[in-house]
This record gives C-alpha cells, structure tokens and sequence, in this order.
C-alpha cells in the first residue's frame, strides 16, 4: 500500500493541476507582484540582528562568538549562578524535527512519555517546521500536553491555509494564504505562555527553532527563550512570526519577513521552512559541546532524543509520467534522504561529544493515509500510535537507519 508522506505543498501540487496554465500566464503578462520589500544590503549580512537582543539568534553552521566567549570568560561562580537550573545536573536534549501533519505523531509519543512516568525534563528543546510548532509545548512540559493534543488531533487544512485562486497566485509570493495558521498560532503562543518560556531561560534551559534565510541561503538558529525573556517591544509578535516562518514551506506557503537592524537602519529578511535547511537539529558541528558539558559540571552521559516525524523506509511507487507526479516525487525522496544525512550528523556529533543517540520515528507498519494536507482522523490515528509506543515504553533506536553497531 501506497504510504502518502507528503507535506501540505505536495498535497497542494497533486491537486492543481491548473498550475501549468499559472505558469504560463506568468511568463506571458506582466502582472503586479508583491509589495516591494527593503531586504538586507549584502555588506550588512554579519551586522544585522535584533535590536536590544544579541543573543536572539545564530547561524545553523557556527559557534556564535558571544557563546563562545561567555564559555571561555565565565567564572565557576558565574556559571552557578546564569545556570542554575541545569548546572551540576543530568542533561536531557529533545530535537523535534519537520513533517507537515506527521507531527502528530511526535505529539502523541510526548504525551504517553508524560503517561509512563518516565519523561525527563529537558534541557534544551529544538524544532524544525512543525517540529519548532510542538517544541514549545514539548519544553514547557506535561502541563501543556493537553493543548498540544488538541493541535495535533482537532486540526484540519482549512485551520492552516487556504489555498488561493489562479490569478491571485500572480499577484503573491505563494500557493496558499496562511492567515488562518497565523491565527491559530497567536491564539495558543500567547503572552501568558511566553512568560512561562521566560521563566524557564533564567534557569538555564534553551528553547531554539531553525529557520532559513533565504536571502543568505543560509540556517538560522533562533533562540526563543531569550526572545522571551527580552523587553523587546514586539517579542510575543517576534516568536510568533519565528514560528510561522520555521513552518514556511517555500512555493506553498508565503516567506515570513523579519524586521533587523544595521547601521541604525531598519530591514528585513525573507525566512522559510527551517527544514529547506535541515530537518532536525540538535546544535552546530562547529560548537565544541564537551566544553559546555565540562563548564556546567554536566553528570553523566547527556541523552540526545531525535524525534524524527516521518517514515524513514524507502517505499516503491509508480510514478505517473507527468511533471507534477515526478517534481512532488522527486522532493519526497530529497526530503527523506535529507533527513536521514541530519540523523548520521547529530549520531556522529553524538559520538564526538559524548552524548548518547535516541532516536524515534514512524514506523513502516503505520499505513493509513491522509485525505488532505492536515487530516485530522489520519492526525488522531497517528498522534494515538506514538502515544501508545511511548505509553509501553518507546524502543529507542541507538543508531541511525542502516548503521550497524559493533558488537563485543
């Protein structure tokens, strides 16, 4: 049987088949397109951040300097005291990544870990796409499972977006309209909540989510917990853009622009779907985790959980000879293999660093399909299968898919 993994783009491009006459239309008219934008000049790529905020984010692929230094600055005494709530402590990482409406099924399995008795809190969470959506909930802990519960099994397409008429397509920057995902994420992100992330900063815990600058083609690590905490004016509506733009899927869904600072100026940068970069993160290659783990007296091994929303079995399928079925097909396999080549860099860095490798994922016996992008009965069914395999205690797989562990 046919497993649909799509995302709401590929249910998007499946089902418009009008699209090839929009693409015609745009190469023949001259049509109005969006509304002009300020970007970021080229020179101010390393300058521009968020005003008041330096810590507010990161490249994917760097140690950011001012973690570097504190690392390298901070006293025992200074360490004790800016983490107190982590130091000295075992260390539990959550990495959640994208999916579309298979976060369900991440949602589920967090929930029956609350039900075991068994879930840890975690140190640090991190969120790609509808990975970054739950990593809120997911770091605030058991007290909000319920609500994300109902996100995960009430939803349904309409609540995320809408998918515009032909001629409207020619005037904006994408295929749907997500206002109605803007709404949704306003209505559960909100001030009461950000507090409660705040809280938790001060003592040391982290909460990121990955997005992608599309302007410098690059992943951006933002760090919520100390957007939360900031006296930025705008911060609740900050994260709540944050979090629309990490679920961004290019084409599909519009760019989310965020507003910067250089030189005094004023700008802003085109953000999308965290995932264009990478599907699941837990920190850079290049931050030395072992003098994080050494500075903060870390005991024991920490523990990586990689929850990874997607089925990670390659599946047999006759394409049909035509160019939506080849392009939707063609980026279900990049997606899956992307996603498997972040496993093995969080598995190796797992290695290097002296954590230890959890991972969980949809497994191939689950063959019930969606009837649109967000199908709440598929979404119940998946979000009831991850609680009832973390309920009876969740096998965490040890090794990406394929590697073969030594054995003595």
């Amino acid at each position: 049987m046919k497993k649909m993994r799509y995302s709401m783009f590929f249910f998007i491009l499946r089902h418009a088949s009008q699209w090839g006459i929009l693409f015609l239309l745009l190469v023949l008219a001259g049509c109005a397109g969006p509304p002009e934008r300020q970007p970021l000049p080229p020179e101010y790529t390393l300058k521009a951040g968020v005003p008041g905020i330096p810590e507010a984010r990161f490249w994917g692929d760097e140690w950011p300097t001012f973690a570097a230094e504190r690392f390298e600055e901070f006293t025992v005494a200074d360490f004790q005291r800016e983490y107190d709530g982590i130091y000295g402590k075992p260390h539990n990482y959550l990495a959640i990544s994208g999916g579309g409406a298979n976060g369900a099924f991440g949602a589920g399995l967090l929930v029956g870990w609350t039900e075991s008795g068994e879930r840890p809190e975690f140190t640090m969470v991190t969120g790609v796409s509808t990975g970054a959506l739950i990593a809120p909930f997911a770091f605030l802990g058991p007290d909000y499972d319920g609500e994300m519960k109902t996100m995960y099994t009430t939803i349904s397409t309409k609540d995320i977006a809408r998918k515009r008429k032909l001629l409207a397509v020619l005037s904006n920057d994408s295929m749907a309209d997500t206002a109605p995902l803007k709404a949704l994420i306003a209505k559960v992100i909100d001030a009461e909540m950000i507090d409660a992330i705040a809280r938790e900063h001060k003592k040391g815990r982290r909460l990121f989510i990955g997005t992608v600058n599309l302007d410098a083609g690059r992943s951006v690590i933002w760090n919520i917990s100390a957007i939360a905490v900031s006296d930025y004016p705008q911060k609740i509506t900050l994260i709540q853009d944050l979090l629309r733009a990490s679920a961004a899927i290019p084409v599909a869904f519009p760019p989310v622009f965020i507003t910067v600072e250089a030189e005094g100026k004023q700008y802003d940068e085109m953000h999308v779907d965290g995932g264009t970069g990478s599907q699941v993160f837990v920190y850079p290659a290049a931050v030395d985790w072992q003098v994080i783990t050494r500075k903060l007296k870390v005991k024991g091994k920490p523990q990586v959980y990689v929850v990874r929303n997607s089925f990670l079995d390659a599946d047999y399928n006759g394409v049909k000879r035509s160019v939506f079925p080849i392009a939707s097909r063609t980026i279900d396999s990049l997606i899956r293999t992307q996603g498997v080549g972040d496993l093995y860099q969080i598995y190796t860095l797992c290695q290097r660093d002296g954590n230890d490798f959890n991972l969980a994922y949809i497994p191939s016996d689950f063959t019930d399909e969606p009837t649109e992008g967000f199908d709440p009965v598929y979404m119940k069914k998946l979000f009831d299968r991850g609680y009832q395999m973390s309920l009876e205690g969740y096998p965490w797989e040890k090794a990406p898919p394929g590697f073969i562990l030594a054995t003595e």
